[in-house]
């Protein structure tokens, strides 16, 4: 098997999942959970997290192909959950809520806030564009990341400020919005 190493796909994928993932703008959700529970596990949660991204990366099209649904009709659909999701992070808006984890282990961290709906589905769209090395290397640059973020939410809050990670989320909003038509655009003449 031939490894295509492509720095501007692992660049483009690291892109993508870091808007998705959004650990930055969870940090309000890390903070308010550290001082519920007082500690986080931020390696396990980070493992966890990788573990669950790979995974579904190798398996997520063998369960679409036993329930029948393509990798392009897959990349349309989360095409759509980028773009709503886009528009969440733009507008300051929240389309779909869930509770809020009462516990802070490896579940609501690891899943859903960082491995969420949102990041596997990109996760499989990105499958249908990208070579799979080229986004195990994204997963894993952002997995360092989240871990990092984790480490030192209480330094990040400090440093950023509610408007300085209200701005970040914003800009990669923007980002995720030109994302989300590229994809649907590459992908949407593949189902006629």
């Amino acid at each position: 098997m031939k490894v295509h190493f492509d720095f501007r796909e692992i660049a483009t994928a690291t892109m993508i999942l870091f808007a998705v993932i959004d650990i930055l703008g969870s940090v309000p959700i890390i903070i308010g959970l550290r001082k519920k529970v007082g500690h986080i596990e931020s390696e396990k949660a980070s493992v966890v997290s990788l573990i669950i991204m790979i995974a579904f990366l190798f398996v997520g099209e063998k369960i679409l192909k036993l329930i029948g649904i393509d990798v392009y009709s897959f990349a349309v659909a989360g095409s759509f959950i980028l773009f709503f999701l886009a528009l969440e992070m733009i507008l300051g808006i929240t389309l779909y809520k869930e509770d809020e984890p009462e516990s802070a282990s490896i579940v609501p961290i690891a899943f859903p806030l960082i491995a969420g709906a949102g990041t596997l589905t990109a996760l499989l769209s990105l499958r249908a564009e990208y070579h799979v090395e080229n986004i195990i290397v994204a997963i894993t640059i952002n997995i360092i990341f989240v871990y990092l973020v984790l480490k030192s939410s209480k330094r990040i809050e400090g440093v950023l400020g509610k408007n300085g990670l209200n701005i970040i989320r914003k800009v990669f909003g923007v980002i995720l919005l030109a994302i989300a038509v590229k994809l649907f655009a590459a992908n949407i003449n593949e189902l006629f």
